[in-house]
């Protein structure tokens, strides 16, 4: 399994990256239009923000899923019993945001927002005709005034050495939504398992986008586009000792849309919260 590296700007972009998410699951980018130094700005912003007391400020609301997640109250990946070692917050217009922090938030919301809606579109024209066809609508519908999409600001804090055994940063798992696209992060750690069941990691130099397949969309192609399992691996040495820092923007279609037989988006996002543990 190898994750092809796309360049965004290259004539055939839409078709190379198409295919690799159905292939692997997964896609990264170079020369993307994301700005790096607002990325920069964001991770080192937030950062400072995750090591005061006035994240406690934003504690998250159960009926709407925005504000502050702490390491207590993280998610536990589906078939594994302990928690993720990371805290997060979680950013919508309508949530609520540190106004110091709202601004740079927003407008990487926004044109991040509006990468992953060019990149859902480049998907739509690239699947084949007879997969396409059991979407119960084209796929940019399903995403249009959506207020679902979500943008997590992560913190995986150093590691103590007391940490449960057997828990990691980011046990294995499937996003649930249609893309994720991810700016790489200040520190290495993602890995995608390859289809006999080996961990890879996923290049990851700084100006790099990740982007991957997720559960609705694998849902709403008939697995055509697999949404790949992955994980973030607990470093050792020096890097045990530092913050990692991860921007993920995952890209949802509004409640009502129809993905398959057995769910509405709706139906699907809150089996798969009450199955982390953040919902009742």
């Amino acid at each position: 399994m190898q994750v092809k590296v796309v360049d965004y700007r290259a004539p055939d972009a839409a078709e190379r990256f198409t295919r690799s998410l159905h292939e692997t699951g997964f896609g990264v980018l170079v020369n993307h239009p994301l700005s790096q130094p607002l990325v920069e700005s964001i991770y080192r912003d937030w950062l400072a923000f995750f090591d005061r007391e006035e994240k406690h400020d934003y504690a998250f609301r159960v009926e709407t899923q925005d504000g502050y997640f702490s390491t207590g109250i993280s998610e536990t990946a589906k078939g594994f019993a302990q928690k993720d070692i990371k805290e997060f917050f979680h950013v919508y217009p309508w949530g609520r945001i540190p106004p110091a922090l709202r601004e740079d938030a927003l407008a990487y919301y926004a044109s991040a927002n509006a990468l992953a809606a060019e990149l859902l579109s480049w998907v739509e024209r690239h699947t084949p005709a007879q997969i396409a066809a059991s979407y119960s609508k084209p796929l940019s519908e399903m995403i249009r005034d959506s207020a679902k999409t979500l943008l997590r600001v992560l913190r995986y804090p150093p590691l103590t050495g007391a940490e449960p055994d057997g828990a990691l940063r980011a046990a294995p798992h499937g996003d649930i939504n249609l893309l994720t696209i991810l700016p790489a992060a200040n520190e290495p750690g993602l890995q995608v398992q390859g289809k006999n069941g080996e961990w890879i990691d996923v290049p990851c130099d700084f100006g790099m986008l990740i982007i991957n397949t997720g559960d609705m969309l694998q849902e709403a192609s008939r697995g055509y586009y697999p949404s790949t399992i992955h994980r973030v691996v607990n470093p050792a040495g020096d890097s045990a000792r530092r913050s990692r820092v991860s921007l993920p923007l995952f890209l949802h279609p509004r409640d009502e849309v129809v993905l398959s037989e057995r769910y509405t988006a709706r139906a699907y996002l809150d089996e798969r919260l009450r199955e982390l543990g953040v919902k009742r």
